[in-house]
């Protein structure tokens, strides 16, 4: 028995979900030059369905640097959408790092090297105890997988709870913990969906923290009634394939205390919030908790391949003292070399403090320009990672309005993308080095736009 995740959307809707929102539709895309479409139609008869393009007229980038993307006639784009080159497209301090050590070693983890120790060492030193030690993978997905594997193990169970539009990966265990992915990717009876708290439709503060909790409550006890042992629950710590839901603050810390009080592991998804994303190191701090794992991915290497589950040696030890594991090229010289020069450039640009800065002014300007739209519910964010929420009458989602602003901003060069569960949201996600220039170029297309839908 599966879920389907057509029928897992908020509270009172059903109905058919796109396969992915903002995705390019052949049929209705104007304005492409002959040498455009030949490449889409190459791309498409040799990489196939599965690989979309974003937006009505997709964007043809030839290179890039710091936050912005140039195509063949020399166009700027502002990327506010790309979280995984962190510290910048092109950044010149992980070039020179990935550049040497090619040039010097690169080989598998099987033999003593000082770089995966060092890099080791420092990472974990970012985190609080008991998270003192790190395993390394390639993806995102491999370590979602991973930190799966270890949850499971350890606590004998299988039960895992996910928030209702969840994305966290795409291998088949974490496409399984993924309904984002689409109405096609059935989700299995061994995991229960729970809804994100609504700030524009449900109740806020305590009683926000209470709907939550009890949800939880109820999918542990629905995974006890069906004889499903349970082993945890994995969150991405800003929820934000569920809309960048952030508030109230504390829900997850209540979420992780029961998850444990009945044998099961909190795992903390930092794919997206992590290295200095929301203002702070990590998304769950913002929430007052330690997670039992946290897994990290893409911004880590800024878009080089690696990823880390960080957990305890009481975990690590018991899962390896009974499972073999081994990823070749999982912290691999060159990726290590890559992820030391992000944390260079995270802490000697001071990057925290600048998300934190750049994201509150650019959050305000947002804010001012929405005071003046009626389909505008709610403008939220942490740091560089913001929300606005498309509504019409009753605070119906309105995720037309939301893509037509996506859209309107790619006429404009500026990019962003639209998700949640309602897909009405307007998702704005640049890299950590996105400026004041940038920001104030933003809030000029994004107050144009937003005076063109009315």
């Amino acid at each position: 028995m599966t879920q389907d995740a057509r029928d897992t959307g908020a509270a009172g809707t059903t109905g058919q979900r796109s396969v992915m929102v903002n995705g390019y539709d052949g049929s209705a895309a104007p304005g492409l030059s002959p040498a455009e479409r030949e490449l889409i139609a190459r791309r498409e008869n040799v990489l196939g369905r599965p690989y979309r393009l974003f937006y009505r007229e997709p964007v043809h980038a030839v290179r890039a640097s710091g936050a912005h993307l140039f195509d063949a006639s020399g166009a700027d784009f502002l990327d506010a959408y790309n979280n995984v080159p962190a510290v910048g497209h092109s950044n010149s301090r992980v070039q020179a790092a990935v550049s040497e050590q090619l040039g010097t070693l690169n080989t598998h983890t099987r033999y003593l090297t000082d770089g995966v120790v060092d890099y080791a060492e420092r990472l974990t030193d970012l985190f609080p105890a008991p998270l003192t030690q790190a395993i390394f993978a390639c993806t995102g997905s491999e370590a979602v997988d991973l930190a799966l594997r270890i949850a499971r193990r350890v606590t004998g169970g299988e039960g895992i709870i996910i928030t209702r539009n969840a994305y966290h990966g795409t291998t088949t265990a974490a496409a399984a913990i993924s309904p984002s992915l689409g109405s096609g990717n059935p989700i299995p009876d061994t995991v229960a969906l729970v809804d994100a708290p609504d700030s524009v439709r449900g109740p806020g503060g305590a009683a926000a923290v209470t709907e939550f909790a009890a949800q939880i409550s109820a999918a542990i006890a629905g995974f006890a009634a069906r004889g499903i042992p349970f082993a945890g629950m994995i969150v991405d710590s800003v929820l934000s394939s569920d809309g960048l839901r952030l508030a109230p603050l504390g829900f997850l810390a209540r979420a992780a205390e029961l998850v444990r009080a009945a044998g099961g592991l909190y795992i903390a998804d930092e794919v997206q919030p992590g290295f200095g994303r929301t203002g702070s190191w990590w998304g769950f701090e913002r929430h007052g908790l330690v997670p039992d794992l946290a897994v990290l991915g893409k911004p880590m290497g800024n878009g080089m391949p690696i990823s880390a589950v960080i957990g305890s040696p009481e975990l690590f030890d018991r899962f390896g003292a009974e499972v073999r594991y081994f990823n070749t090229f999982g912290g691999n010289p060159v990726s290590i070399a890559a992820a030391n020069a992000v944390l260079d450039e995270i802490e000697q640009r001071e990057l925290l403090t600048h998300a934190g800065a750049v994201g509150d002014a650019l959050a305000a300007g947002i804010r001012g320009i929405a005071a003046g739209s009626e389909r505008i519910a709610e403008v939220r964010g942490a740091g560089l990672f913001l929300a606005v929420e498309y509504t019409h009458e009753g605070w119906e989602p309105d995720p037309a309005a939301a893509l037509a602003v996506v859209n309107g901003l790619r006429e404009r060069r500026i990019l962003v993308s639209a998700s949640g569960t309602l897909e009405n949201v307007l998702k704005i996600r640049p890299p950590l080095v996105f400026d004041t220039v940038d920001a104030e170029r933003f809030l000029t297309g994004f107050a144009e736009v937003t005076r063109e839908l009315g």
